[in-house]
């Protein structure tokens, strides 16, 4: 009966325990639930942990490519370069090589053009000077002239008068002709062949009184007809000399030689 009582008399603890027991199931399940949404979330953070690393690998790897892309291209281009420094230096060499030959070129060049100019001088006429005057004479005239005189200074005198009369006859323009004649009457006058040399001296004297070996010539023949004994001869010569050359040297020597030989 106290029982029954007490089941009667307190009703609010058969609800209240309903009530846990419905809370206990409603927790319990709320439990599984957030369990369950734990589990998904861990699940989601591995799998973007997963992508984030397989998208590092990927760049990594990614990176690792480029660079050795990279580093390829730079060796590629440091050949290139030193390719093309070599080929720099090749062709600066060249220039150089054909700056060097231009160079002995051009040398050559000038020394072949003044050989040239040298020959041609040879053959061409050119001006010249003896005893003052200046004329204008082929170098094969004035080689002959002085090869004549050469042989005159040696004293060869023979010789010298044969050289004379060949240029004289060879060259009977020439502007050496007053002075070979002065030489080959002297050549004679060695040769003691005083008619042929008082013959040249009058030619000279014909041909340029006025030349500086004039007055030598005059006093020359006067010398010649002394050695031929003609001392009348000699000494109209000699004044005919003063009169025309008082000036000249050749005057005062013939003004010594009136006093000897009267």
């Amino acid at each position: 009966m106290k029982f029954a009582f007490a089941s009667h008399a307190n009703p609010w603890r058969a609800v209240a325990a309903a009530v846990f027991g419905v809370a206990s199931l409603v927790a319990a399940s709320s439990a599984g639930a957030a369990l369950f949404e734990d589990d998904e979330a861990r699940r989601a953070i591995i799998d973007l942990r997963q992508r984030v690393e397989a998208q590092r690998v990927t760049a990594e790897s990614q990176a690792r490519t480029d660079n050795e892309q990279l580093r390829r291209s730079m060796l590629d281009l440091q050949s290139q370069i030193e390719s093309l420094r070599g080929e720099v230096a090749r062709l600066t060499g060249q220039n150089e090589q054909l700056l060097r030959d231009v160079t002995e070129l051009q040398r050559r060049q000038k020394d072949i053009a003044q050989g040239v100019d040298e020959r041609l001088r040879k053959f061409e006429p050119s001006k010249v000077t003896v005893d003052g005057r200046e004329f204008v004479a082929d170098p094969a005239e004035a080689s002959a002239f002085e090869a004549a005189l050469a042989v005159f200074r040696r004293g060869e005198f023979p010789a010298a008068q044969a050289a004379f009369a060949d240029f004289v006859k060879k060259y009977p323009q020439s502007g050496f002709r007053p002075t070979a004649l002065f030489w080959l009457g002297n050549a004679q006058y060695a040769n003691r062949d005083y008619r042929g040399a008082i013959a040249n001296f009058r030619a000279l004297i014909a041909l340029a009184p006025d030349h500086p070996r004039a007055p030598e010539a005059v006093l020359s023949i006067a010398n010649c007809q002394i050695e031929l004994k003609d001392n009348a001869g000699a000494r109209r010569t000699l004044d005919e000399l003063i009169k025309a050359y008082p000036q000249s040297e050749a005057a005062g020597a013939a003004k010594e030689r009136l006093a000897r030989i009267r």
